[in-house]
């Protein structure tokens, strides 16, 4: 089968980026998603730089302050100038994203992707937030700009790249979830030309996450099971492959 593993939010927290970088180094972690508006963003690009890793943008408009002018976005961030939490997308009844405005932060976390990695993001995606609008401003830079756009995947059905089906599948918001047991059903029964992208969130534990996110265990989780050999000697086994955003 053709598996894919991403390990999303890069730079959330300095326990996230020890997290991804041993998912990485020590387990079998070779697509991750850089938010590249936090303050430990650098602390983590530091990281893992120099390993062999397909780097994208996970675009973020729900945690931490914008890179964009606060008084430019105002349908995006709070009175304090930080962003909305995802809760006020969850909560909201109607799509408060100005397409404008969260085009302009777009084109700005793209600049600072560049800054940051000396190079375009090898995929173009976003973190977390459900809006119509949000979603038509990635797909609007990324048309822009040529680059790989990786949408959201609605009702189970596949995400096309470049002509390749995706079938998206991230579990770890269950109240039961195992990842092992996700990837085990997932090669049992594998999308047929097709490829299988897990979402993982790996990290440790820190004030910042504990603070900011809703996802805490299953990211430790991730993280014992993304570098465990049990993992790798199940792959191996059954013959599951591990590919890149650069195989799409």
């Amino acid at each position: 089968m053709k598996l894919m593993i991403r390990a999303d939010d890069l730079g959330y927290s300095r326990g996230v980026n020890y997290g991804i970088y041993d998912s990485v180094k020590q387990g079998v972690i070779n697509n991750v998603g850089v938010m590249v508006n936090m303050p430990d963003t650098q602390h983590g690009v530091n990281l893992l730089k120099d390993l062999d890793v397909c780097f994208g943008q996970h675009t973020n408009i729900c945690v931490g302050k914008p890179l964009s002018d606060p008084s430019k976005i105002p349908s995006l961030v709070q009175e304090n100038g930080e962003f909305k939490p995802s809760s006020a997308y969850r909560n909201a009844t109607e799509d408060f994203v100005d397409l404008d405005e969260v085009i302009l932060e777009i084109e700005a976390q793209y600049e600072r992707y560049k800054q940051l990695m000396g190079k375009e993001p090898e995929y173009f995606e976003g973190h977390a937030v459900v809006s119509d609008n949000f979603l038509k401003g990635l797909e609007i830079v990324a048309k822009r700009h040529g680059l790989k756009y990786f949408g959201f995947a609605f009702d189970d059905k596949p995400i096309i790249v470049n002509d390749n089906q995706v079938f998206i599948h991230m579990e770890a918001m269950d109240a039961s979830y195992d990842p092992f047991a996700m990837i085990k059903r997932i090669a049992e029964n594998p999308s047929e030309n097709a490829f299988d992208l897990v979402v993982f969130h790996p990290g440790y534990l820190d004030a910042n996450i504990l603070e900011k996110s809703s996802l805490t265990i299953p990211r430790t989780q991730e993280v014992k099971l993304a570098t465990s050999d049990r993992l790798v000697k199940y792959m191996q086994t059954h013959d599951i492959k591990l590919y890149t955003f650069d195989d799409l």
